[in-house]
């Protein structure tokens, strides 16, 4: 397995360019089923669950196609992927190909909405939660389907159609808010959508299927509005900046000082974070090019942070907030509230010298003088990015093994940062 070598101390300058989000990505391509004709998506990013998920539509009969890039066009422009479901060719999405991912267990509502049945496997376990698809489930049954559970599959029949309902979700789910769209907008008649997730990620599909044909209302508030249409057709939609890879590089500028461009990231998709960085004392400007981040020589202040669903601090950025606190002088408590095991990352950050002591829910992050390089172990996405971040202001050598975690969610990341001073390399390895 690829191990990824640090040598800390180096400050960050340049510019680094952010990619289209993974999060909005996936459900966009998922949406790609629930039309005949193409939909073209700019600003793909190359990533392991975009491959992933590419397989597992192609399963299902969508042909996709990459267009070149076009002279002039710099490596760091997003792909141009073309994805079209003429005809749907399998139903079944397969325990094999759903279990590695658990996003494409969402193929569910736009293989209901069209073909009137479907059967996809339950998605399995997942490092950070049980994340259960029950509201999911909820959502496709107030529009009309028959849901059973047979033999670790779930099985949906709609053969009549789906019909518009009222959707209460009891808490705010972004993949239940991403299903139901998907589905409603296949929908005969009215759905109102309560509840709803406001996450950036759920305006940017609502935007993609309104130019499909659908009629969305309310996209980005807690009630979503939804009327149905017999079909959808092809469109043309860029995929939003990445506000999670944006946060996590910004973090890393607080945490190594310096002075980096993020291009084409945006402040109001994470607004949260960027105010807990200026908190801390960090610099943020927003430019025509971007937002610019940068540190001076003075030290970090403590920042107390709790995660919540948009627009509050994102649950996605809070253990590389938790590794920039660990230099922080003072006292931090770093409150998770959305999923539960989401603090793997404090006993590799140990490892580096930091000081955490859990309590329930939160993270007492006690900032040390300094942090000393060591063999270190990533957990999942987020955990291993924040050893990242650590082990660049970390004094000597710090090695992150199983950093395949990070090619499911950070494009280029290695290149991406040395490109602006840091000393990171990837160590190939085998078996």
């Amino acid at each position: 397995m690829d191990k990824i070598r640090i040598v800390g101390g180096a400050p960050l300058n340049g510019v680094i360019p952010i990619s289209g989000a993974k999060n909005a990505a996936l459900p966009l391509m998922i949406g790609s089923l629930l039309t005949k004709e193409t939909l073209t998506l700019e600003n793909m990013p190359l990533l392991a669950d975009v491959t992933q998920l590419e397989r597992i539509l192609g399963n299902h009969g969508v042909d996709f196609s990459i267009s070149g890039k076009r002279r002039g066009e710099t490596e760091n422009a997003g792909r141009t992927v073309h994805f079209t479901a003429r005809e749907i060719v399998d139903t079944t999405a397969p325990y094999e190909l759903v279990s590695r991912m658990r996003a494409s267990f969402w193929v569910f509502a736009p293989l209901l909405a069209r073909m009137g049945e479907c059967r996809v496997s339950l998605p399995g376990g997942c490092a950070i939660g049980t994340r259960p698809v029950d509201l999911l489930l909820m959502a496709l049954e107030k529009l009309g389907a028959k849901i059973d559970i047979e033999n670790g599959y779930v099985v949906g029949s709609a053969r009549n159609g789906l019909v518009g309902g009222d959707i209460t979700f009891d808490k705010v789910t972004v993949g239940g808010t991403h299903v139901a769209l998907m589905a409603a907008s296949l929908a005969r008649g009215t759905t109102v959508l309560r509840n709803a997730a406001r996450e950036p990620e759920i305006v940017d599909l609502a935007d993609c299927l309104t130019k499909m044909g659908a009629r969305i209302s309310g996209a980005g508030t807690s009630t979503i509005e939804i009327e149905g249409v017999t079909s959808l057709s092809g469109a043309r939609h860029t995929v939003m900046p990445d506000r999670i890879e944006a946060g996590t590089y910004a973090m890393a500028v607080a945490m190594t000082g310096g002075d980096v461009l993020l291009a084409g990231a945006r402040a109001d998709l994470f607004q949260a974070a960027v105010d807990a960085l200026v908190a801390a004392g960090v610099k943020v400007t927003e430019t025509n090019e971007g937002l610019r981040v940068s540190r001076n020589g003075s030290g970090l202040a403590a920042v107390d942070v709790t995660t919540a669903p948009f627009p509050d601090f994102p649950t996605d950025l809070q253990a590389q907030f938790m590794a920039l606190m660990t230099r922080a002088k003072g006292v931090s408590r770093i409150t998770e509230t959305i999923f539960e095991n989401r603090f793997m990352h404090v006993q590799e950050l140990a490892r580096l010298g930091a000081h955490i002591r859990l309590d329930g829910d939160t993270a007492i992050v006690t900032g040390a003088d300094h942090l000393e390089g060591a063999p270190v172990m990533a957990t999942d996405l987020r955990a291993s990015v924040s050893l990242v971040i650590a082990a660049l202001a970390a004094r000597g050598e710090t090695t992150i093994n199983r950093v395949y975690h990070l090619d499911r969610g950070f494009e280029r990341l290695e290149k991406k940062l040395s490109d602006c001073g840091a000393q990171i390399e990837r160590i190939s390895g085998h078996g």
